[in-house]
């Protein structure tokens, strides 16, 4: 890995593409099997580009009023939703960019949306509420209020949800429309990842820590020593590693065997700001990091959390969001300027 960042490409990131979306880019997923990708930026302007050169094939404006929030992608690729400021959730056509259906959810801002694994349900958070939709756009199910605004939801499995507010993780049953377990802590809870096979719960805390369960056990630990909120959280396939922000380093716990307890994580040093984003690819333990300064990195990590940069470039442009393409031979970010870039990956 070269020691000094550049504006090309080094180690296994290669020359893609790049497009730009005029204004400040929040999110970006890869839709009809990484044929495409969709960015929202701030300026409630949904953006569909040519997967292969990033060439613009649809655009829509004005999609939310007050503006857009987060959009996600259905698992077949085919129907994507955004919500935004209005309390709206629309769901539009991948293919064309039509609009197929629009949802009043609330009054609020629908800040957090999420299709389940096999997408029978679109989970929904706004405020103190969170809420599940059929791919129709009808009403499954709704909370009561949480105690705050809820912060973050993830699926375990095809019928149960996580939310994470101030002082608790809670699990929902959708079907049978039941609370299954809650998880308490009092702190206030900014950011939330599951392992793959729902047993872990990590969740990044206003007070500078991670905090974590083992559902099994109801067991709780802390790690702590960041030296910002870790916003930014993402388990490996395997659900092995975690990396987690909260500062200008990664740091990469190992719940192999007895871990994290008791171990050293993993302390990945590049970048030269706070790190603003962090995924896994879809298959292995390679990790993609990106930051305030404008670089993205490559990792290539052990089962103990800890390795090397295999990969890096420099923007100049504060990264929002990254994305694997689903086959992880590409990888795309968007920026606070409206730079969309797309970079091949190496064997």
């Amino acid at each position: 890995m070269p020691g000094s960042l550049t504006q090309k490409p080094q180690g296994v990131l290669r020359d893609g593409w790049t497009a730009d979306v005029q204004d400040y880019a929040l999110v970006c997923d890869w839709a009809a099997g990484g044929g495409v990708l969709l960015v929202g930026d701030a300026s409630s302007t949904l953006s569909c580009l040519d997967g292969k050169s990033g060439g613009l094939l649809w655009k829509q404006g004005d999609v939310h009023g007050g503006g857009l929030l987060t959009l996600a992608v259905h698992p077949n690729g085919k129907i994507l939703a955004s919500s935004g400021q209005d309390g709206e959730v629309v769901f539009w056509s991948v293919a064309d960019g039509d609009k197929l259906r629009t949802i009043k959810v609330s009054k609020s801002w629908v800040e957090h949306l999420s299709w389940s694994p096999e997408g029978s349900s679109l989970a929904v958070a706004c405020s103190r509420t969170a809420l599940a939709l059929d791919p129709h756009g009808s009403e499954k199910w709704r909370s009561e209020d949480h105690p705050s605004t809820v912060s973050a939801i993830a699926w375990s499995g095809e019928k149960e949800l996580a939310t994470a507010c101030y002082g608790s993780v809670n699990f929902y049953e959708i079907e049978k429309k039941t609370v299954s377990q809650k998880l308490e802590w009092q702190g206030s809870l900014v950011s939330m990842a599951l392992s793959p096979d729902g047993e872990i719960v990590a969740c990044g805390s206003q007070d500078n820590s991670v905090h974590f369960w083992r559902r099994s056990t109801s067991e709780d630990a802390m790690m702590s020593g960041y030296s910002a909120k870790p916003s930014s959280l993402s388990f490996d396939h395997s659900g092995v590693l975690l990396a987690t922000g909260g500062g200008e380093r990664v740091t990469v716990w190992s719940f192999d065997g007895d871990g994290p307890e008791g171990t050293v994580p993993g302390e990945l040093e590049l970048h030269s700001e706070s790190i603003t984003c962090l995924s896994f690819a879809p298959r292995g333990m390679r990790l993609a990091s990106g930051s305030k300064d404008g670089s993205l990195a490559i990792w290539s990590l052990n089962r103990d959390g800890h390795g090397g940069a295999t990969g890096a470039v420099l923007t100049f442009e504060s990264i929002s969001a990254l994305k694997w393409r689903p086959d992880g031979r590409a990888i795309a970010a968007t920026s606070s300027q409206g730079s969309v870039t797309s970079w091949r990956i190496a064997r």
